[in-house]
């Protein structure tokens, strides 16, 4: 390669032949490697992460894409015998995985993704699930769940962001799909719950924390958010 010197001349940078073969044979391997990543799973999850960031970074709640053991944490009570699922932020399907290995099937998942990206992805990874993209203050007015209503909701979204307004509405549209006894689990990165309490008394709901997983990028809290048991009818029985 032509290189310019101070002088103005012009010299050509030659490595010895005893190292031209051994860097020859690193840049075709760098390649190679390069090239076969963008195929793995795990690095594919988080060039579309960060396209989609890039298109629309408010949109996108999380800095990086949750990991497997935050996958694996927010998704152990869940459990397909107790009805469908509703994942609110499916984002590009970590927690999706995850409940799909704890036993759900993609037809009892309800994903909801405003990201057009993340959608089109979902949809071709889990074929049969009913993928919305819609916003999930938007929840109380769809017809999600024919049969029977939901025994969970998993929420990717970042509560925490969002004005009292949206959270009351994600929150009436999440418990107006779930069946008695259901829950929400969420996650933040915060040491609290994103959910003020003055929020949670107005709706009779009561939030847990349930699990911190160290290991995830940035550190990440569980909680677990349910309605408080009394003998006044259940307000979501019937919709909002």
């Amino acid at each position: 390669m032509p290189l310019k010197a101070s002088t103005g001349e012009s010299f050509s940078l030659r490595f010895s032949p005893v190292l031209s073969r051994p860097l020859e044979l690193a840049s075709r391997f760098l390649n190679f490697t390069l090239t076969h990543a963008a195929n793995l799973p795990w690095v594919a999850e988080r060039v579309s992460f960060l396209q989609a960031w890039r298109a629309n970074p408010r949109s996108i709640g999380a800095i990086w894409p949750s990991s497997a053991r935050l996958a694996t944490a927010i998704t152990r009570e869940a459990d397909p015998l107790d009805g469908p699922c509703l994942e609110l932020g499916a984002g590009t399907g970590s927690f999706t995985r995850a409940l799909v290995a704890q036993g759900f099937l993609p037809q009892n998942l309800v994903l909801i993704e405003t990201c057009e990206r993340f959608a089109h992805q979902l949809r071709d990874e889990f074929p049969g699930a009913q993928v919305h993209e819609i916003s999930a203050t938007k929840l109380a007015q769809l017809r999600l769940f024919p049969d029977e209503r939901a025994g969970v909701a998993i929420c990717g979204l970042p509560l925490l962001n969002m004005s009292a307004r949206h959270q009351v509405d994600i929150l009436q549209g999440v418990f107006s799909h779930l069946r008695p006894g259901g829950f929400m689990l969420l996650f933040t990165y915060g040491p609290n719950c994103p959910v003020p309490r003055r929020l949670l008394d107005r709706l009779g709901l009561r939030a847990r924390r349930t699990e911190t997983v160290i290991a995830n990028l940035p550190p990440a809290h569980i909680w677990k958010i349910s309605r408080r048991f009394s003998r006044r009818p259940d307000p979501y029985a019937e919709g909002i």
